[in-house]
């Protein structure tokens, strides 16, 4: 079996301690690939260190995070752009909209989010949409976005079943991570009507862990925890979740 972490911050502080021996435990977990998002500036660095140390099995994005717009978030946007002309990346991401810690920047993270889904496009790269209280200001952008062009991960996805129709119908996949293993989650409740074609997995590491290690840091090699919940909720076997969302993968990342 093989399995993919479509988003895991791997290079964060909270990793800084042991972070080879997550990447082994992953690893021997089966999980093999990890999709690496960006959040600001600060991180960059760290970043292309995890990458350098595990070329085969890092694959990084570019972006700009919705709660690091702030006052100088266009000197960060020139940065996304100074890398994005730099070097290849997987994908753009993560961005888009977050009104749950702070509402006073929505004009500018709109903004951002529209820029940046302009520059995947022209590159033809994915994003990975971040959204927290905000699915509709961030379909109002998708909305004006929408085409052929436009394609993707709606990360961590926490919505019902009609946002999740109304995700899919912009071409995005549903980042599916620990959420859905919460007895208060819901969205086990709907998701076996959303076909598996349309699903990834993630960890959305060191956040989001799932039951039963909830409280404690995430990591990668949870992920079979999260595919073994949809195994039950799709009614299919653990080894047909890691081939389809796998293979859901490689189809939007192209690797």
């Amino acid at each position: 079996m093989l399995f993919t972490d479509t988003h895991t911050h791997l290079y964060s502080e909270k990793f800084d301690e042991d972070r080879n021996e997550v990447i082994q435990r992953a690893l021997a977990n089966n999980v093999k690939r990890f999709f690496v998002p960006a959040i600001d500036s600060s991180y960059t660095s760290k970043m292309y260190e995890l990458e350098a140390q595990h070329p085969e099995s890092m694959f990084l994005m570019a972006g700009l995070h919705p709660t690091s717009v702030k006052g100088n978030y266009k000197k960060e946007l020139k940065h996304v752009a100074e890398q994005l002309n730099k070097r290849n990346f997987i994908a753009i991401g993560e961005i888009g909209i977050d009104l749950y810690w702070d509402k006073t920047h929505l004009k500018e993270q709109k903004e951002a989010f529209q820029t940046q889904i302009r520059w995947a496009k022209e590159r033809k790269l994915p994003i990975a949409i971040h959204c927290r209280d905000a699915f509709d200001e961030i379909f109002e952008v998708l909305e004006l976005e929408k085409g052929a062009e436009l394609f993707g991960i709606f990360h961590c996805f926490t919505g019902n079943y009609e946002q999740a129709l109304k995700a899919m119908s912009y071409n995005m996949k549903l980042g599916i991570g620990g959420v859905v293993t919460f007895k208060n989650g819901k969205i086990d409740q709907f998701l076996n009507q959303i076909p598996l074609t349309n699903i990834v997995l993630e960890t959305d590491a060191p956040y989001l862990t799932p039951t039963p290690h909830r409280g404690k840091r995430n990591e990668s090699s949870y992920i079979p925890l999260i595919a073994q919940k949809l195994a039950e909720v799709y009614g299919v076997d653990l080894e047909t979740i890691a081939k389809v969302t796998t293979q859901n993968s490689i189809d939007l990342f192209g690797v």
